[in-house]
């Protein structure tokens, strides 16, 4: 007789241990929903943009820096920054906007 009350009594925590772990599960779907998904997909266009630069481009670097793409190297480029046409070699993780020419001339 015990060892059907201790059987019942094992099943019944089973059950117990998921609603507990339940609120965990949830409190994890939203976190990823909400901070998770939308940083990946931040970064892949920031990516995608790094991956499209070209010549010509005006661009803005994180340390508010703007000029004018003139070369590209690996993982760096060189600007033409204005108003003494300095040369400046920067990373292309510092890329932070792009300005392409077809853009600039649609605002004017």
């Amino acid at each position: 007789m015990n060892t059907h009350l201790w059987l019942a009594l094992q099943t019944g925590g089973g059950g117990m241990g998921w609603l507990s772990i339940a609120p965990l599960i949830f409190i994890f779907g939203i976190f990823y929903f909400l901070l998770i998904l939308p940083q990946q997909r931040r970064q892949k266009k920031w990516q995608a943009m790094l991956d499209q630069l070209k010549t010509g481009d005006k661009v803005t670097t994180s340390g508010g820096l703007r000029g004018t793409i003139i070369a590209l190297k690996d993982d760096s480029i060189h600007l033409r920054v204005p108003p003494d046409n300095l040369r400046v070699e920067v990373t292309k993780a510092s890329v932070v906007q792009v300005t392409t020419t077809e853009e600039e001339s649609k605002t004017k």
